[in-house]
């Protein structure tokens, strides 16, 4: 043990170029951000001379709208470049500084056209029809539509120019999250099951979890969730605080609770989000029955969360390079056609990804796709580790929707919403799985690819669902005036944990400060749309491999759509009725025959 060597992650400054991606299509310098930050500070100015004119007429409407377009895309491009660059490196000081300014930009930007709005809204009804029916407004006539939608929840020229004053210090939390959880934290080094002391963090506790060494597993999971309660206060603060955040603007702005005020700009009823947990609350048994024969299977007399992400059949683990990775991405997504493929692989093999895991970068992934700038994938790839391929795969979805929406719409409608977005990339994702079941050597190599197919359905809609409902009751704690601590976060995160895994389940007592550990809910009401997405996702896939060339159009004029449409006309213009409760019923009856496959191989 004394003489194993410590393997910690590179400093950025000593990766591959060719491994990082290539910023130059948002900025060839920080020289030229500075330029662009200059021009977008003097043109601020130019807002107040439409102030109280917009009823004037269309034109000056027109006119307002023209120059508030080209000021968000200036600050998109602004904004994309400096958190790019802070993902990098979150404790670099000089990202950190540009980072904090563009957020100070974005918060003056907000003040200065704070106004429009409600002076929108302020226009009688019989003047705007009018303005609506000329024709140097018809580009905007949508954009214009989906703002009168809130006119019950827009507040007075006063009242909204304060709440935009906030917008900085409404980040707080998330900030602080951010810092603690990325940069501060430190959980020491694990030895691995080949004995070699490895830095355990963000990046690495999930190649620890599939270790097939359990004393491996087990150590890392206790060790990673002992730096949590030793800031479980600190934690329980900055969640409790965001959620706060989210009840008071949702208060402010006049919305029935938080929840009703995250779905309004989507146009989603509720009921979306109800039948979801209702349907995998209706379908617990087949998950119960997976986590039983995943125990026996493993030969284990009691099964923890640390025995449920590694491989049940772990000696088909195969080492594959980036390049490695690329190829069999590629090959999967064949049925999309050439064009698709040969613009992503381009991207995929040149700059579009920060590949690789460094000291201080963003842990998971993303893709951060602007109207200007290439779609760009952050990943922390390990050659190791199959669901990274899949991740992959996943990202690249994400940008190649925003590839096409940015070549297709105009600046105003290229910009998908979340709930359409998580369909491209679990879309992508189906479309591998299907190619290498197809592609199986034995049935062995068929039972590692159905429990993979299996754990991702329950990762991405069962779990996701789980803290989707844990975001629900916080948040209805909050609005109830309940107390939001360390000890009610936990004793709600635990209620969840038993019932979504079970009464034979062992759930550790540390694992309920799993809730003070997931990003997303810092963005509340977000992680629901990745449970509905791959529901649509594998309706779709179906539809596109089982059909011929007006299926593939119907799902490629899905991608161009940008936000055309409402999210869920989208949908159904694609083929999928996400107001029906069969997308969802359907992916589960998916998961519980995956399960009944998998016994029927392994008994």
């Amino acid at each position: 043990m004394s003489e194993a060597t410590v393997k910690s992650l590179p400093p950025r400054e000593s990766v591959n170029e060719a491994d990082t991606w290539d910023l130059s299509s948002l900025y060839a310098t920080t020289q030229d951000w500075e330029a662009d930050y200059t021009l977008a500070e003097e043109k601020l100015e130019a807002y107040a001379a439409f102030q109280g004119r917009l009823g004037e007429s269309a034109e000056t409407l027109a006119e307002l709208l023209a120059f508030d377009s080209e000021m968000d895309l200036l600050l998109e491009r602004l904004g994309y470049y400096a958190f790019l660059r802070l993902t990098e490196d979150q404790a670099n000081g000089d990202s950190q500084a540009l980072e904090a300014r563009m957020q100070n930009l974005g918060a003056r930007a907000a003040q200065a056209g704070s106004w429009i709005r409600p002076e929108l809204l302020a226009i009688d009804s019989a003047s705007m029809d009018a303005f609506l029916e000329s024709e140097c407004l018809e580009h905007y006539r949508l954009q214009l539509q989906r703002v009168l939608r809130y006119r019950p929840h827009t507040l007075g020229e006063k009242e909204e120019q304060l709440l935009a004053m906030q917008a900085e210090m409404a980040q707080a939390s998330s900030k602080t999250f951010r810092q603690l959880h990325d940069a501060d934290l430190k959980f020491g080094e694990v030895e691995n099951e080949k004995g070699e002391l490895v830095e355990l963090g963000n990046a690495t506790f999930s190649q620890f979890l599939i270790s097939p060494d359990r004393n491996v597993r087990k150590t890392a999971f206790h060790q990673y969730y002992d730096q949590f309660q030793a800031h479980e206060n600190t934690l329980a603060a900055t969640l409790g605080g965001s959620i706060q955040k989210d009840v008071y603007y949702a208060r402010a702005r006049q919305h029935d609770s938080a929840l009703a005020g995250a779905l309004f700009p989507d146009n989603v009823p509720q009921s979306v989000y109800d039948n979801l947990i209702a349907s995998v609350r209706n379908n617990f048994e087949p998950l119960y029955k997976y986590y039983e024969l995943r125990r026996r299977l493993m030969g284990i007399d009691e099964i923890h969360h640390y025995d449920t992400y590694v491989p049940i059949i772990s000696d088909l683990q195969v080492n594959r390079t980036w390049d490695q990775a690329t190829d069999l991405v590629m090959e999967s997504l064949t049925p999309l056609g050439s064009e698709y493929c040969e613009i992503l692989e381009a991207g995929l093999r040149g700059r579009w990804c920060d590949r690789y895991p460094n000291a201080g970068k963003q842990s998971g992934a993303f893709s951060a796709g602007s109207y200007i700038g290439d779609p760009y994938i952050l990943m922390n790839y390990k050659p190791e580790v199959l669901n990274d391929v899949f991740t992959l795969t996943h990202e690249a979805g994400h940008s190649m929707h925003s590839y096409y929406s940015s070549k297709t719409q105009s600046f105003e409608y290229y910009n998908y919403t979340i709930f359409v977005a998580e369909v491209a990339s679990t879309f992508n994702e189906q479309l591998l799985s299907n190619y290498m079941m197809e592609h199986a050597q034995d049935d062995r190599e068929r039972a590692y690819l159905i429990n993979r197919d299996i754990d991702a359905i329950r990762g991405t809609i069962i779990r996701q669902t789980m803290f989707a409902e844990f975001e629900k009751i916080t948040h209805e704690m909050a609005e109830q005036g309940q107390p939001l601590t360390v000890q009610s976060f936990r004793e709600v995160y635990g209620q969840l944990l038993k019932d979504y895994f079970g009464p034979d389940f062992v759930v550790d007592d540390c694992l309920s400060l799993e809730c003070f550990r997931i990003p997303h809910f810092y963005r509340a009401f977000y992680v629901y749309k990745y449970a509905t997405g791959l529901s649509a996702a594998i309706a779709l896939s179906k539809r596109v491999l089982n059909g011929g060339p007006q299926e593939l159009s119907d799902y490629l004029a899905f991608l161009q759509g940008g936000c055309s449409k409402d999210p869920l006309d989208l949908l159904r213009d694609a083929g999928v009725d996400m107001e029906q409760p069969e997308p969802v019923d359907t992916a589960l009856q998916q998961f519980a025959s995956l399960v009944d496959q998998l016994e029927t191989l392994l008994g």
